[in-house]
């Protein structure tokens, strides 16, 4: 077995994937909703991906809304649905390439073997610690897309830029929240995925104060604390609330723990749209379209 390695891909292929080895490929399965966005922002030919369960983040079938239409547009069908790994339906998809993440609750890497055994070349790639963009050129780079990445790429940072220029200016400090996602809060650290995008677009992004880190129970792009520690921890002028609907923003304000918030007493309370949970193409530029509408 041979294996293609990059920064963060393991490219796990039989001997027939050596000759597609930066050829335009032409039926690639994703496994990883997660990563489907990126390969049909770089139009990549993607024939079907994995659904996951229905919810508010996505359409009726499982996929996400940020880019649903599209696949819908481009006849990307449902692979197997509610992330329940379907070995005979990759199989029956006939791909020149299978996407897998390295982790996340869509990832299949503990079937990659499989995988392997049925001879379908398969790039593991890891989203918890690289951007979409950095994903979009080693996929495309995999894919024949390089060009589809970078016009891609392009297109986004263009946008960004757009919406940036229309902000107030200057923007202010800001404090990205996870408010009761789950039971969990959280503040966002300036190096995940909305951070530097709410930086993009000309904010000073606050992290959690040295003095909390000791009361940190989970760390990753967001560090988790105690909902009593939410005073303490939001430093930010203006707040944006991942993965949060106009609903969510009433509840944050409403919540007697951070009445004395600056950002509460000033009604600077923005949410970022369930889609802003994981930044791809197109959630970061919905991500970016709300801030645009919301921000005062």
């Amino acid at each position: 077995m041979t294996f293609y390695r990059s920064l963060f891909f393991t490219c796990a292929l039989g001997a027939h994937c050596l000759v597609a080895q930066g050829a335009e490929l032409q039926r690639i399965v994703s496994t990883s909703p997660s990563v489907t966005g990126i390969l049909l922002a770089i139009n990549a030919p993607v024939v079907a991906s994995a659904a996951a369960t229905p919810s508010r983040l996505t359409d009726s079938k499982g996929f996400f809304t940020q880019w649903a239409s599209v696949a819908d547009s481009r006849g990307v069908q449902p692979l197997y649905h509610n992330l329940q790994f379907d070995l005979e339906a990759t199989i029956a998809a006939e791909p020149d390439l299978v996407v897998v993440s390295a982790t996340g609750a869509d990832s299949v890497a503990p079937h990659k073997s499989e995988l392997q055994a049925q001879q379908l070349p398969v790039m593991v790639v890891d989203y918890s610690t690289h951007s979409w963009q950095e994903i979009a050129t080693e996929l495309g780079a995999r894919s024949g897309h390089s060009v589809g990445a970078k016009e891609a790429i392009e297109r986004f940072d263009a946008h960004v830029r757009e919406v940036a220029g229309k902000l107030a200016s200057p923007a202010g400090k800001a404090s990205v929240v996870g408010y009761n996602l789950g039971g969990s809060y959280s503040i966002g650290r300036t190096s995940s995925a909305q951070g530097r995008l709410l930086q993009a677009l000309g904010f000073q992004v606050q992290e959690l104060p040295e003095a909390l880190v000791g009361q940190v129970t989970r760390s990753s792009d967001f560090q988790f604390i105690s909902r009593e520690n939410l005073p303490a921890a939001i430093t930010g002028d203006s707040v944006f609330l991942l993965s949060a609907t106009a609903s969510d923003m009433q509840a944050f304000l409403a919540d007697p723990v951070l009445a004395n918030l600056p950002a509460v007493r000033n009604k600077r309370v923005y949410p970022l749209g369930p889609s802003s949970f994981r930044i791809d193409y197109y959630s970061g530029w919905q991500m970016a379209d709300t801030v645009a509408s919301e921000y005062r």
